[in-house]
């Protein structure tokens, strides 16, 4: 009898390990800061231009469950004159909404199909909230590019990341 039972504890042991360590939750891969490197403009001819200017500024933060916050910055944005963000003008209003995009929610990664799958809880651009968007992307050492699907006017916007160590 103790022979049977020290048997079948041993077997419970060996077949607990697996399922313990696979219980163990993986980290995100894409998991930490990355800073932007590039948010440019592919056109149908397969030139590039830049969306937001010479020298964008840029911070996506992602954690080891998914969560993410994205920021992307024209630099050559405007001050505003007054000083007081309520008081803008009509052009310094524009050039703030459109040399800005931000946005979080969840991230999930299709690594079968190279996509990126936001789904965007809250944005500077009200039409996103509550949107799901894929982007099909390229990681390489800690370089992260993605493409956004192709605008009405046929320009596909790519954004390229480098991992903060």
């Amino acid at each position: 009898m103790m022979k049977l039972l020290s048997t079948l504890f041993c077997l419970g042991a060996i077949l607990w390990v697996p399922a313990a360590q696979a219980a163990v939750e993986m980290p995100f891969p894409l998991a930490g800061s990355w800073t932007l490197v590039a948010a440019d403009l592919l056109h149908p001819d397969g030139s590039r231009t830049h969306d937001y200017g010479e020298a964008p500024k840029g911070m996506l933060q992602i954690d080891s469950h998914g969560r993410y916050s994205a920021q992307i910055y024209k630099s050559e944005r405007p001050l505003f004159a007054s000083g007081d963000k309520k008081s803008g003008t009509a052009a310094e209003f524009e050039a703030a909404v459109m040399g800005t995009s931000a946005h979080f929610g969840t991230l999930m990664i299709d690594t079968m199909t190279h996509t990126l799958i936001y789904n965007i809880e809250s944005s500077a651009y009200k039409n996103w909230e509550g949107t799901q968007q894929k982007r099909v992307y390229e990681l390489h050492g800690d370089e992260l590019s993605y493409q956004v699907p192709a605008r009405p006017d046929g320009l596909i916007p790519i954004s390229v990341w480098r991992r903060i160590k």
